[in-house]
């Protein structure tokens, strides 16, 4: 049946079969999209998460490009997703991995911002591109919540970060999303997940 991420992510985490997981979805996205390639169809980028376990391994980057060249992708429709926590260990460590994806030419994004115990400092530290934030800041009714939100996509902007929000369900939040410019919005208001099949109708109908 039906098994949530939440259930089996942290149990391939402990046992080590994330990184195989991760790859085999990264090949997938690549299949998907030469598919779709070969159709004639427009594509989008398709971002592709990476826990800890992969970005610490070693020549994480040319493995990636390895698969992405046996599907011969243009570099410009494959994103790749780090979360903070991932990198909390060895910031440095993680921004020459960030280097030798941006060699590649990928675009890198930082998952799930505001999630846990996010540091500013090292929004200054790393070579990111995009900010993918987390709405748990509008969770609450109050306005402080609205505040925080404010400020940290208007800093992002402001150091050259391109924003996405994550979790936006509501019609009200994407109201009050709508302020900022330049900032793009993810969530079950505009789509719960899809499967391949249905999302090659989406893209056909652009």
């Amino acid at each position: 049946g039906l098994i949530s991420p939440g259930i089996f992510i942290p149990i391939f985490e402990k046992n080590g079969f994330i990184t195989n997981l991760d790859f085999y979805v990264y090949e997938e996205v690549c299949a998907f999209l030469r598919r779709c390639i070969d159709k004639g169809i427009s594509v989008v980028p398709i971002s592709t998460n990476f826990s800890r376990n992969d970005i610490f391994q070693p020549r994480f980057a040319d493995k990636l490009n390895s698969i992405r060249k046996k599907y011969d992708i243009p570099v410009k429709y494959l994103r790749i997703e780090i979360t903070e926590s991932s990198v909390m260990e060895s910031v440095s460590y993680a921004n020459e991995v960030i280097d030798k994806l941006h060699e590649y030419g990928y675009i890198v994004e930082m998952d799930d911002f505001g999630s846990g115990y996010s540091s500013l400092n090292m929004l200054k530290e790393m070579p990111l591109d995009i900010l993918k934030m987390d709405l748990k800041f509008l969770d609450n009714e109050g306005n402080k919540g609205k505040l925080i939100m404010k400020a940290l996509i208007e800093m992002a902007q402001t150091i050259g970060l391109k924003v996405v929000v994550e979790g936006v369900e509501f019609l009200s939040q994407v109201e009050f999303l709508r302020q900022f410019k330049n900032c793009c919005l993810q969530g079950y208001y505009y789509s719960r997940p899809v499967t391949p099949d249905v999302f090659e109708t989406m893209l056909k109908k652009n």
